[in-house]
């Protein structure tokens, strides 16, 4: 197996496919990259066995033939070149040699045939979304998964498919993040309910900010997959039921107390005030009158900060703890200038919305105080 081709045209896929590959490895192969070399396309392939990426670009001197290389040594290399050099790469023996202009590199490699390769989608449904659609989703509701949880359906994102909606939700089990989009040509796959690990969210959107126009999503029932130009990317679904999501977002129309308040004032305000929250649970007051809105924190040190600021509040007086880092994370994510906060008592979640109300809502529960 050899072939020749310009640095930047061999940087772009490798960069592509080594944000799914794992350092550390129990299976040392999942630390190297496989290279195909076949009819004058080049195919690089990253996976961890849950995720796989593919990523292709045209060659014109080659030889045909696949091996696998150390993922982060031959991107470093790459790297490394000059932004117009030229890389020959041929597999001598047991290893391979990198060239480029007075630079030579010798890999050590592993055999392409014990390379894992994901398994064909069954019982496919196919959808079209728009990528900026499908972006747009996932940065809307992304910091709401769990990492780690031992409830393992929680280290992910659901993805509900309706008669003509992609719906994207998130929990923790402390607060949940929900949005929802268009989409179109969902064959008999109404109602369906699948969940794609955090990593392989991150990635999609990682790839989806790079595409324009629709996209076409390959749902089967053990992985999804998204083909687009020179990239390919398949990922496992986690297999478990996610929790009725639905029994948690609080109802409208019994939430009798609105507030109604800058989004980036209100942030700010819970900003300073979470400076002397306790570090370990993060828990401020919010103290609600008519007109005003009091934000309270308190630490062991005994040290205190109070904030206060104008919101457009008319209900009786309220308090209510929630742990700053949640509200501050919805905050930043809600796509309006203004922010409505529904609250029905202080033992119950707030409903955050935008102005509008439309397309996505943050739920966080209250804490003791």
């Amino acid at each position: 197996m050899r072939f020749s081709i310009d640095r930047d045209a061999l940087l772009k896929p490798l960069q592509a496919v080594h944000g799914v590959v794992e350092r550390r490895q129990a299976l040392p192969i999942l630390s190297n990259v496989l290279i195909q070399a076949q009819e004058g396309t080049l195919s690089l392939t990253g996976t961890d066995t849950e995720v796989e990426l593919v990523a292709r670009t045209a060659v014109g001197e080659m030889e045909a033939g696949e091996i696998t290389v150390p993922a982060r040594k031959f991107l470093d290399i790459c790297r490394a070149l000059p932004n117009d050099a030229n890389v020959d790469f041929a597999v001598d023996g047991e290893r391979v040699a990198v060239r480029s202009g007075r630079s030579r590199f010798t890999l050590t490699t592993l055999s392409a045939s014990d390379y894992p390769s994901t398994d064909e989608l069954v019982d496919a449904t196919r959808l079209k979304v728009g990528a900026d659609v499908l972006k747009r989703l996932i940065d809307l509701t992304q910091f709401g998964m769990a990492q780690q949880d031992v409830r393992y359906y929680l280290n992910g994102m659901l993805f509900e498919l309706g008669p003509e909606t992609l719906r994207t939700v998130a929990t923790d089990g402390h607060r949940l993040a929900l949005a929802e989009g268009p989409v179109e040509g969902i064959d008999g796959g109404e109602g369906r309910q699948l969940i794609l690990p955090r990593k392989a969210v991150l990635e999609l959107a990682r790839i989806v900010g790079s595409l324009d126009g629709s996209i076409e999503l390959v749902v089967g029932a053990n992985a999804i997959q998204l083909e687009s130009g020179d990239i390919c990317f398949t990922s496992k679904l986690i297999d478990g039921k996610f929790p009725d999501y639905r029994r948690v977002i609080p109802d409208k129309e019994a939430s009798d107390k609105t507030i109604l308040a800058d989004r980036e004032l209100l942030r700010s305000s819970l900003s300073r005030a979470a400076i002397l929250s306790n570090e370990k649970y993060r828990a401020v007051r919010l103290c609600l009158a008519p007109g005003q809105m009091t934000v309270v924190a308190s630490n062991p040190e005994q040290e205190e900060a109070e904030d206060t600021l104008e919101v457009d509040y008319d209900g009786e007086e309220l308090e209510i703890g929630f742990n700053v880092s949640y509200l501050i994370d919805a905050l930043s994510t809600v796509p309006s200038e203004s922010v409505q906060i529904l609250l029905t008592d202080a033992a119950s979640s707030c409903l955050i919305l935008p102005e509008e109300g439309e397309g996505c809502e943050y739920v966080v529960m209250p804490m003791r105080l």
